[in-house]
């Protein structure tokens, strides 16, 4: 089940793609992580997909990562007297505290830290941007705004507000029970919705306790000014382009999505573009050309992995999506103009033996023509800091732990395998051929690049670089 290609595939599931027939094709197809999107669906259905994935990983010996993507702080306004009610430009608009069903005049909003937040001339945006308020005046408990585009308003509609930070708990009641579901039933990674600031991921690992590594959700303007700290504190990152798209200018968001990624490949942290990839996909057998640029773009940026949302979950070609999704990137990274573009982006390496010694198998691997770089790893650290370097060849990462081979699911250019623990570095040498030949990275009589750590077990420790011989 090797995959001719290094940009990963995230895949989310849903009504679409919840059956086993279903979920087996998808992988097959290319998904190499999935995604459980905990605003939806019950912890039961979530079970019986989870013990689906874990039963294909045992069927193609590949480890497949599950990302479970937590729901996080929805704001809300309420329930009107009717279906829904038309808000005409100009009009003044009212929102408060009141749970009485709203009108043309006003509307329940069942968040008091959005009124503490809010000053005179901030814009609120409604129903995913559709509706723009901008606040005349505020108390403790109301706001008075004057509508600036209007729409039809009905129950339920989100509400962001794009210029403040609102004093909320960036792990919700709901959060923490889904929390404690997903962990119990091991799944690999953990999505931290709705970031505001840096306290926000110190709140959600101490929550975590280690039991899963942080994917940081980037989906609030405010970001940009603790993006550097956030992206040291996290895992890896996800520009969700969904909510930037609200809250920031559409002309914004593609800049703000290439500083993210360059910020982690800087920082040798993954990096997922996600949201409306190949949206069109949801109703149609095939996308847009600008669909398909916008994942090519991607891709030469040099992302990690790029994502299905609703393509996958709940439109009418999640099968044909991934497919479609696959093609694309393949094409990309098969244009000359692909590997110029990602070796212009190369970054030096930190002044430490890990990255001196990473960074020299990169290079190694290049001047020889190797058929594959092979990282020993414990908690994955090494093949992060190999995979920042984009090398021309393959990583092939091996670890005894299955929970960090899962995880590395997720990385640019990386193959992880499950291995035994090795006891001495010969043995090491003679498994990296041996897996090498077995997983069809390398043919007998073609060198490849092997890096390791002694201490064996040490986390962070690689400080071997041997040049072997396939056989």
């Amino acid at each position: 089940m090797r995959r001719n290609r290094n940009t990963k595939i995230l895949a989310t599931l849903g009504p679409a793609s919840s059956d086993e027939a279903m979920i087996s094709q998808l992988f097959e197809a290319g998904v190499d992580v999935f995604r459980f999107n905990f605003s939806h669906g019950s912890h039961e259905g979530y079970k019986e997909r989870f013990k689906i994935i874990r039963k294909l990983e045992k069927k193609f010996s590949r480890p497949i990562g599950i990302l479970q993507d937590l729901q996080g702080p929805k704001l809300r306004v309420g329930k009107f007297k009717t279906a829904s009610v038309e808000l005409k430009q100009g009009n003044d608009f009212q929102l408060d505290l009141n749970d009485d069903p709203g009108d043309e005049t006003r509307a329940h909003m069942p968040h008091p830290e959005i009124f503490a937040a809010l000053e005179p001339d901030m814009d609120l945006l409604l129903d995913d941007g559709k509706i723009r308020l901008r606040v005349v005046s505020r108390g403790s408990d109301f706001a008075e705004t004057q509508v600036m585009i209007g729409g039809t308003l009905s129950a339920n509609k989100g509400v962001n507000v794009p210029s403040a930070i609102l004093d909320l708990d960036p792990v919700t009641e709901k959060d923490r029970k889904d929390l404690k579901f997903g962990l119990d039933m091991g799944v690999d990674w953990v999505g931290l919705s709705f970031v505001q600031r840096p306290e926000d991921v110190a709140v959600a690992r101490k929550l975590i306790g280690g039991r899963a590594p942080i994917l940081v959700k980037l989906e609030k303007p405010s970001i940009v000014i603790d993006l550097w700290e956030i992206v040291d504190l996290a895992d890896a990152i996800m520009v969700a382009r969904g909510d930037l798209g609200v809250e920031l200018p559409p002309e914004d968001v593609p800049p703000l999505q290439k500083r993210i990624v360059r910020t982690c490949r800087y920082s040798g942290k993954p990096v997922v573009v996600a949201t409306q990839m190949l949206d069109s996909m949801i109703n149609s057998p095939i996308p847009t050309r600008a669909e398909a640029s916008d994942v090519a773009t991607a891709v030469y940026d040099g992302a990690d992995a790029v994502m299905l949302s609703a393509e996958s979950a709940a439109g009418s070609y999640p099968l044909e999506s991934v497919q479609m999704m696959d093609r694309i990137i393949s094409s990309a990274e098969k244009d000359p103009l692909y590997r110029r573009i990602v070796a212009a982006e190369h970054y030096n390496p930190e002044a430490t033996a890990e990255d001196a010694i990473t960074s020299a198998a990169a290079q190694v691997a290049k001047t020889i023509s190797a058929a594959a770089i092979i990282t020993f790893t414990t908690s994955g650290s090494t093949t992060f800091r190999c995979a920042r370097e984009r090398p021309e060849v393959p990583i092939l990462s091996l670890t005894p732990d299955m929970l960090t081979a899962r995880r590395l699911a997720i990385t640019w250019g990386v193959h992880p395998v499950q291995t035994h623990a090795m006891d001495n570095f010969e043995s090491m040498v003679d498994t990296a051929v041996k897996i090498a030949v077995e997983e069809g990275f390398a043919e007998p009589g073609q060198r490849i690049v092997v890096t390791a750590g002694v201490p064996f077990g040490t986390p962070g420790a690689t400080n071997i670089l041997r040049i072997a011989w396939a056989n």
